[in-house]
């Protein structure tokens, strides 16, 4: 019986440790995802991942306002 009980112990240590170093490592794919929305809108204060994208916004959104100057090459 000793070998089986220390087994249920060694599980309970192990799944606690795991549990800890899950909290732990965050949250990967939300910071990665933050990360990468390099562009920002100077308008309206969105966040885009490149500048196809943010042009493409630009255009739609903002029609009225002048393109902004890191935007006169991009193509959309």
């Amino acid at each position: 019986m000793a070998r089986g009980h220390q087994k249920a112990q060694a599980q309970q240590k192990n799944a606690k440790k795991q549990a800890e170093m899950k909290k732990a490592k965050g949250h990967d794919q939300k910071t990665a995802a933050k990360a990468a929305l390099v562009f920002t809108c100077s308008v309206c204060k969105s966040q885009m991942p490149d500048p196809k994208t943010f042009k493409q916004h630009f255009e739609s959104k903002h029609p009225k306002t002048p393109l902004p100057a890191e935007l006169e090459g991009v193509e959309a």
